[in-house]
């Protein structure tokens, strides 16, 4: 549904230049909410803008649908864009209008007569639990209401794409959690393919189905989110699951294990330590609901250094584990692991 190949948007101004989007490939399958991971000044909201044009991009292609935008001009571009839809941190709503207005407002523009236009208003405010406030002002509904009226805004136009920049992050986090069910709600009941971004971890674990973690224009990994927590020195595996510092003493080894599915129910560090007459320390763990599955993460220390504990680790990945041995000069070391590229699809 969304193809981008080789982005590269530069600024340029007072003699200098910055680089905000560095050659970036993204690829966003049809159904599918996929979220794009980062801190303030990464590239994220530039790269987001320019998927619908509002920054036109110095390299690459931009794909949606199957059309390339960047090769269409004038009224074909517009019609293209009305199938993309955007909602927006700040709302970004007409205060002098009221929600029913703000929602009408893009089938204004489009030419929607007035009466095919009332429906829709109508059934958009209905879509988002807001039909009793159809009638009040911006300023008298709160922030989620508010974010609620800027999703049916961008819904108006029947889009198969939709949007979001940082769409929760001015929210408290009970509504935060109320719009995040919303959006996976209409991404299921409409089949809208959504694009996110955020620097929430929350966000992620809640309803992306696909992630990529950006930095400084670039993105550091990218694929499925089960198979990037899944990956030894994952950063987004990290940020989901904090695990305390620590290092290895002498004569042990430190393992991070990562399991998901039915591997949650399974007794595997009772079932070690039986197997190899081990004492096992746990010394940190979470488990988490991530996009519907159950995801965990444990640290463990088993005595003996990694070469003696081999056999050990091989019946941890055996047990269908992920398993990071967090000894320095391991080949699966985080330190040493390179960047994850876009999972092929």
């Amino acid at each position: 549904m969304i193809q981008i190949e080789k982005l590269r948007k530069v600024y340029r101004g007072r003699g200098r230049e910055v680089t905000a989007v560095d050659g970036v490939d993204l690829t966003v399958a049809e159904g599918e909410v996929f979220g794009v991971l980062g801190r303030s000044g990464a590239g994220k909201s530039t790269l987001l803008r320019c998927v619908n044009l509002l920054e036109r991009p110095d390299e690459g292609r931009v794909v949606v649908g199957g059309r390339d935008l960047l090769a269409l001009r004038g009224g074909e571009l517009r019609r293209a864009r009305q199938g993309i839809g955007m909602i927006h941190q700040h709302f970004g709503l007409l205060a002098s209008r009221t929600v029913a207005g703000n929602v009408a407002f893009p089938l204004e523009v489009m030419g929607v007569p007035r009466a095919e236009r009332a429906g829709r208003v109508a059934e958009l405010l209905d879509l988002v639990g807001l039909t009793e406030h159809a009638k009040a002002y911006p300023a008298r509904i709160s922030g989620g209401q508010k974010q609620r009226v800027g999703i049916a805004r961008a819904l108006a136009g029947r889009p198969k794409v939709l949007l979001s920049d940082e769409a929760t992050s001015a929210l408290d986090p009970e509504t935060t959690a109320s719009i995040l069910e919303l959006l996976r709600d209409l991404n299921r009941r409409l089949g809208l393919t959504i694009l996110l971004i955020t620097h929430e971890m929350e966000v992620v674990k809640r309803i992306c189905d696909s992630a990529a973690v950006m930095r400084e224009g670039r993105f550091t990994e990218s694929g499925p989110v089960p198979a990037l927590l899944a990956r030894p020195g994952s950063e987004l595996a990290r940020g989901l699951f904090p695990l305390p510092p620590a290092e290895p003493r002498d004569g042990t080894t430190l393992v991070e294990v990562t399991f998901t599915g039915g591997a949650t129910d399974e007794p595997f560090v009772s079932a070690l330590a039986r197997k190899y007459a081990l004492d096992v320390n746990i010394l940190g763990g979470a488990v988490e609901t991530v996009g519907g599955e159950r995801v965990g993460r444990l640290q463990l220390e088993l005595p003996g250094d990694p070469a003696q504990n081999a056999a050990q680790l091989a019946f941890l990945r055996e047990s269908g584990l992920a398993v990071e041995v967090r000894n320095p000069g391991r080949v699966d070391d985080p330190a040493q692991a390179g960047p994850v590229q876009e999972d092929a699809r």
